[in-house]
């Protein structure tokens, strides 16, 4: 939220066979009955399966929640994951700074369902929250294309490109949002280095680029393209 903070948690508790129907009770109905009433000021929750998000726009509402969620969650077995639990202030940076969020380690930048969440300029120079591809799950993404390479390095160039194309798909499919073209590009990239590295290894010498230019000249991979909009549309007048 404007001018707030944030609570960021993932739980643990993932092999409890009856855990994903206890949160909408522990967590939702808990957070709109009992603790929204009695904040001083305005406070979302954002829920997917057993990570959430919390925002408040009085950071003294933020803290008094983060105090008393452990014991919440202990009341019913449940814990929060103490490493991905944090107290962090989110709001646009000052006026005089416009440098994007995102550079070093700086305040008000977390992850939240794969994307990190940051504060960037707008095209017409406004502070907006962007979201780009997590670095943890780009890693883990590239690892699982090399690891896949490595093993079928020796089928068929056309049934390597197959997969590969399907699986550029589904990665754009749900990381290709407005604002993130620099993530999907830099996947596509690596895919593209993974995929050489692994061919070269099943020839001898050196596969240069120019011959596997001439291979994805044949066998292109799907361009990076942002496929969803998270700019409100417009209604037609």
């Amino acid at each position: 939220m404007e001018n707030g903070t944030t609570v960021c948690s993932q739980d643990r508790n993932r092999n409890r066979p009856c855990y994903f129907g206890l949160l909408p009770y522990v967590l939702d109905v808990w957070f709109e009955r009992e603790v929204q009433p009695r904040l001083k000021g305005r406070a979302f929750l954002i829920r997917y399966a057993d990570d959430f998000v919390m925002g408040f726009t009085c950071a003294d509402d933020a803290r008094r929640v983060l105090d008393v969620l452990p014991k919440r969650f202990g009341r019913y077995g449940l814990t929060i994951h103490p490493d991905k639990t944090r107290l962090l202030a989110f709001q646009p940076p000052d006026r005089s700074d416009r440098s994007d969020s995102r550079q070093g380690s700086a305040p008000g930048t977390f992850d939240f369902l794969g994307f990190t969440h940051f504060w960037g300029l707008s095209r017409k120079g406004v502070w907006v929250v962007k979201r780009g591809t997590a670095p943890s799950r780009l890693r883990r993404a590239l690892q699982k294309i090399a690891q896949w390479c490595r093993l079928n390095r020796h089928r068929r160039v056309s049934e390597q490109h197959r997969t590969l194309s399907h699986k550029l798909r589904g990665h754009f499919a749900y990381f290709g949002i407005t604002g993130n073209s620099e993530g999907l590009r830099c996947f596509r990239d690596a895919v593209i280095r993974t995929w050489r590295h692994w061919l070269s290894r099943r020839t001898r010498g050196r596969f240069s680029w120019e011959l596997f230019s001439r291979l994805l000249a044949r066998y292109p991979l799907p361009p990076a393209l942002a496929l969803h909009s998270v700019c409100r549309p417009v209604a037609n007048p």
